[in-house]
């Protein structure tokens, strides 16, 4: 049997993903054999497409995904064919009709759930649900400062922050993705980078933030550790200008003993009871209305290359979902 796939055989640009007939394959004793629904988009993916992130070629792109369980192997016990399933945070092997991938990473969808925000929702959603809840534990009467605010897991950030009563201050790229945010908890707005700090000192009357959620990576990383108060935390969790240079740690303690994390997925749900806390967490935020998932983008999996530069040119806002 036979399944198409976006696959590159080198790094680059969009033009590298190619859509290729790939054999079907086959689930081992404790894999699950998927049929794709729905695909989620993330920057990660571009980071693997430009050889930031490093994989062996060739390789089908993609750690997101949502579908019904086909076949399984004859240790799983957890999952059944004719499931509803969703997973996120890899190995690479999404951008395709069919995948096989480790069952324990599999998680059974509510019913209330589709499989477009299911694809949506699972690694920015746990992305934002450990950011808010485990890395830094926010907490009501905060004031916060969220980057890309109007992205996939910065709208995320929004709602949810303001939902346990923080003050988000939402920083986007453009006006209209301004209004995005607004519309989606930031109660301040800010946009570009340009005098940043100066802004976020007038919004906190002086006192600037405990905590800074970038996903920018390069363009902003000096400018996130100004908003900072002391002893505050940066939370670097992406690279979407470029990886951060290194940089001699004194300035943490010039600018106020501050801390510095860079979070990942995967060691945030490293073992399958981390995993299901944190996917449980999200799936009740879903069902209460607290997080509202945007899919504001579709693309036909074939065209997964026209997605990654709507992504890389800021084109996106909320989520973005290949559809197979």
């Amino acid at each position: 049997m036979m399944s198409k796939a976006i696959r590159i055989h080198a790094v680059g640009g969009p033009e590298v993903m190619k859509w290729e007939q790939v054999p079907t394959p086959q689930p081992g004793p404790a894999e699950a054999l998927i049929h794709h629904e729905a695909v989620g988009l993330n920057y990660i993916d571009v980071y693997f497409r430009t050889g930031l992130y490093k994989t062996q070629l060739p390789a089908i792109l993609g750690m997101e995904g949502a579908g019904v369980v086909v076949a399984v192997g004859d240790e799983v016990q957890n999952v059944s064919p004719g499931d509803r399933v969703a997973y996120a945070g890899g190995p690479l092997g999404a951008y395709a009709t069919e995948r096989v991938i480790n069952a324990e990473r599999l998680i059974k969808l509510p019913d209330s759930i589709d499989f477009t925000d299911a694809a949506a929702m699972m690694l920015q959603g746990m992305t934002a649900q450990y950011l808010l809840h485990r890395t830094f534990k926010v907490q009501a009467g905060q004031t916060i400062l969220v980057h890309a605010a109007a992205g996939g897991v910065g709208l995320i950030l929004c709602q949810w922050a303001s939902y346990l009563g923080v003050n988000v201050i939402g920083v986007v790229s453009t006006p209209e993705k301004a209004a995005i945010a607004a519309a989606n908890g930031a109660k301040h707005t800010i946009v570009g980078y340009t005098g940043l700090a100066a802004e976020v000192k007038r919004i906190t009357g002086g006192a600037m933030v405990p905590v800074v959620y970038d996903s920018v990576g390069r363009d902003t990383f000096n400018t996130s550790l100004d908003c900072l108060a002391p002893l505050g935390m940066m939370v670097s969790y992406g690279n979407a200008s470029g990886p951060v240079p290194p940089f001699d740690i004194s300035v943490l303690s010039n600018k106020g003993s501050l801390f510095l994390t860079r979070p990942g997925f995967a060691t945030y749900t490293s073992n399958r009871a981390d995993m299901l806390a944190c996917s449980t967490s999200l799936f009740a935020a879903v069902a209460k209305g607290i997080v509202k998932i945007q899919v504001n983008q579709t693309f036909p999996l074939e065209h997964a290359a026209a997605a990654h530069e709507a992504l890389e040119a800021r084109k996106t806002t909320g989520s973005t979902v290949l559809l197979p």
